[in-house]
C-alpha cells in the first residue's frame, strides 16, 4: 500500500496550466528561429522585378523572396538575406538603409549586411544578384 496522497484536482490543473505554457513558449520560440529555406536567403535564382524599384542611396525588402537590396550608388546593387542571423525571423522593415527584424528588435546596414543593433552578432550573408535589362535577379548564379 502506498502512503503517496492522491493529487488534489487544483495541483493536476497546475501542472496542465504549466504544461501549456512552456508548450506555447516552444512554439513560439520554434516559429522565430523556423527557417524555411536557406538561411542565406533564395536557394535559387528569383526575378525581384524592376530595378528601380530600390531607390539610390537606399535600400528595399522583398520579404517574399527573403532578399534585402540596397543601391550605394546609381547602378551598383548589393544584397544581403533577409533572415535575421539572430533566431532566423525574416525582416520586417527597411528605413534608409537599416533593415530590422520583429522578433526581438535585431538590425542590419543595408549596404554591408553588418549588425547595427543585436542581439544579433553576425552579420547577414550576401546573396549574389544582377542587374540586366533593367531587372534584377538575386540567389545562386545570379
Amino acid at each position: 500500500m502506498s502512503s503517496e496522497l492522491p493529487a488534489s484536482r487544483r495541483t493536476v490543473l497546475r501542472g496542465a496550466a504549466l504544461a501549456g505554457a512552456v508548450g506555447a513558449a516552444g512554439l513560439g520560440l520554434a516559429a522565430c528561429g523556423g527557417k524555411n529555406g536557406s538561411a542565406d536567403g533564395p536557394t535559387k535564382p528569383v526575378d525581384l522585378g524592376a530595378a528601380t524599384q530600390v531607390p539610390v542611396g537606399g535600400a528595399r525588402l522583398f520579404r517574399n523572396d527573403k532578399v534585402l537590396v540596397s543601391q550605394p550608388q546609381q547602378g551598383e546593387f548589393k544584397a544581403f538575406s533577409a533572415v535575421c542571423t539572430h533566431q532566423g525571423c525574416v525582416l520586417d522593415s527597411v528605413d534608409g538603409t537599416t533593415a530590422s527584424c520583429p522578433c526581438h528588435g535585431s538590425q542590419f546596414n543595408a549596404e554591408t549586411g553588418a549588425v547595427v543593433q543585436g542581439p544579433a552578432s553576425k552579420a547577414l550573408p550576401a546573396v549574389d544578384i544582377k542587374a540586366a535589362g533593367g531587372r534584377l535577379t538575386a540567389g545562386p548564379g545570379a
